[in-house]
């Protein structure tokens, strides 16, 4: 029986997380929430973080697993930084999310896992939830969720782990119940995910209903919470995690420029969603292959590229690495090829599940000579669909090699996303020369894009050589003359300032001049806006730029950054952005360094401009 004495309360943004081990459906039960609320018409921000060691010791503080959100009324752009929500699975999980959770915020408990042993594998020697400290500190709410469970699901002919494994659901289903949601798309969910097994959709929908409705029964939550719909500009939405909304732009671009796409990759976290999702669009004239190795993928991709395919592969760092010398191939070829690198921590194998932009330098100079390429970085999970179709167009148009810096924040990330129209994006040109030529000069270039043409192997009359050593300027011959090699690397390198002419102006958000100038790339873009929008509300002469284009950078970058007092550059690596302004525009701009696996809280953002 619905509780008729609850209170309602209207907030305006809340930030929650979900934590458990990385076996307990943590991921999903924060998706599943996330889309609700993107249905239900919120802003939102996600940030999944979970360990390398996807089955890591139960119960172990390496092995847990997380996904935060923040969702509001109004706009937002980050997944906030403290918490008002933290739903603890085990010890463990509270025990390292508990600092994030703000005084007086709500910590939900499955008291079931606060067991003697998952206690000493956290590092306690007592039940922190018996703690008068903690008890006073927050709202605590412990529930047997695995015992209720259980119960609901008593009658089903399964056994007692596949019934334990429905617990997230019951913690999903009483959050529905705490804001006010509806749990249809989440039963729609599970219909489809689990249409072959019919027991799980039963015991799954059980537990939902189950957390859902002993939410009116606990008398410890005595308040709900309502967040009003954002307002969003008239459209169509979807949720859309950074990942597949590149694989989205990929597939436009191709289909703008009438170009089937080859996408040519080794499975490696965190770019591997590009490849499934790609996978399942053969109907679009797709072809996906999965490579052993590295280089035989990027090498894949070269081939499809120059048989007049658009040339796609993806990666991460170490994979990148691998990849240096066909990229140096491409490049010297002169190939339509996107290289995508979804960032991630450290050198090596590193922190494989674990954000940073720890790439730039290696986009930037990471291979043997001289050997420049474009460099495009999306600033949210959204955008990454618009970067995603850039990154084609130029390379279609220009005919090189573009390098796409994502990272792990965004591709695992979610946000609303409007879709765009089809029509209203633009018409992709490409110089395929399919006819033969008795005059045909495969390096024979547009004027205003230095472009070669591109012809399609196969085709006689079109016949030329093609590889990595020095090409003659116009006929692409084998050349070893020094005056050709000085042109043909300068060329190359014009290509890239070539296309600075179809990059936009940057326009600061906030003031054309003033005290402070906070200049950021790719992934920070959130954390950066939110501390700026902070600091004008409270009367200070902060701006902000957020580059999307690294290489070229925008024609004026430098003519804007000389109008302000301070330029700050916060980055998640020691400073290679900066470096690059520092050295390029003779700027002494100030670096905002961090390299734990994190992206930057609003916090960190908002304590430095303040301090300088």
């Amino acid at each position: 029986m619905t509780d008729t004495n609850k209170n309602i309360e209207e907030l305006d943004v809340v930030t929650i997380r979900f934590a458990g081990d990385s076996g307990d459906g943590m991921q999903l039960t924060g998706n599943q929430f996330s889309d609700n609320t993107a249905l239900f018409g919120n802003d939102l921000t996600t940030l999944p973080d979970f360990p390398a060691e996807i089955r890591a010791p139960a119960g172990s503080l390496a092995g847990v697993s997380s996904f935060q959100m923040q969702f509001s009324s109004k706009d937002i752009h980050t997944p906030g930084d403290s918490l008002d929500v933290l739903v603890a699975m085990n010890p463990a999980a509270f025990k390292v999310h508990l600092p994030d959770l703000k005084e007086n915020g709500m910590l939900i408990a499955n008291t079931a896992n606060y067991t003697p042993k998952n206690l000493k594998l956290a590092g306690y020697e007592d039940n922190p939830l018996d703690d008068s400290q903690i008890l006073e500190k927050y709202r605590v709410i412990k529930v047997d969720m695995t015992d209720l469970v259980m119960k609901a699901l008593e009658d089903m002919d399964l056994n007692a782990k596949s019934k334990t494994r429905c617990t997230n659901m019951f913690a999903l289903g009483l959050l529905y119940w705490l804001y006010e949601r509806d749990m249809q798309s989440s039963l729609s969910f599970l219909e489809k995910k689990f249409k072959t097994k019919p027991e799980i959709i039963e015991a799954n929908t059980k537990a939902l209903k189950a957390g859902f409705y002993f939410g009116d029964t606990i008398e410890a939550i005595r308040t709900t919470y309502k967040i009003s719909k954002a307002d969003f500009k008239k459209g169509t939405y979807r949720n859309v995690m950074g990942n597949p909304a590149i694989g989205m732009g990929l597939l436009a671009a191709s289909q703008k420029a009438d170009t089937d796409l080859f996408f040519g990759g080794y499975p490696i976290t965190p770019a591997s969603d590009i490849l499934h999702f790609l996978s399942k669009y053969k109907s679009l004239g797709v072809k996906t292959f999965q490579a052993e190795d590295e280089i035989a993928g990027i090498c894949s991709v070269l081939g499809a590229s120059f048989a007049g395919k658009l040339g796609i592969t993806a990666s991460s760092g170490p994979g990148i690495a691998l990849k240096g010398e066909a990229m140096g191939l491409a490049i010297i070829s002169e190939l339509p090829v996107v290289i995508i690198n979804i960032q991630r921590g450290g050198p090596s194998t590193g922190l494989p599940t674990k954000t940073e932009q720890a790439d730039l330098m290696q986009a930037m100079h990471g291979r043997n000579g001289e050997a420049p390429a474009v460099i495009l970085a999306p600033q949210s999970p959204g955008d990454c669909f618009y970067m995603g179709f850039e990154a084609c167009r130029i390379a279609l148009e220009y005919m090189m090699p573009v390098i796409l810096l994502s990272d792990g924040y965004l591709a695992n990330g979610s946000e609303p996303w409007e879709i765009p129209e089809f029509s209203s994006l633009p018409k992709i040109n490409t110089r395929k020369v399919e006819s033969p030529d008795e005059n045909f000069m495969p390096y024979e270039r547009d004027e205003k894009t230095l472009a070669r043409p591109w012809a399609i192997a196969g085709t006689k009359g079109l016949e030329h050589r093609i590889g990595g050593l020095e090409t003659e300027r116009k006929t692409g011959n084998v050349s070893y003359d020094p005056e050709n090699h000085e042109h043909m690397i300068r060329l190359r390198s014009k290509k890239v300032e070539a296309v600075a002419e179809t990059v936009p102006d940057v326009i600061p958000f906030g003031d054309d001049s003033g005290d402070i100038l906070v200049v950021g790339w790719g992934s920070t873009y959130g954390a950066i806006r939110t501390a700026v929008e902070t600091l004008r509300d409270e009367g200070k002469s902060v701006s902000h730029v957020q580059l999307r284009y690294i290489n070229p950078l925008p024609k004026n970058l430098g003519d804007v950054l000389l109008k302000y007092k301070k330029v700050i550059v916060p980055e998640l690596n020691l400073g290679q952005l900066n470096s690059i302004l520092r050295s390029r525009y003779l700027v002494d701009s100030i670096g905002l360094n961090k390299i734990k696996g994190k992206p930057f809280t609003v916090e960190e953002i908002y304590n430095k401009i303040s301090g300088e």
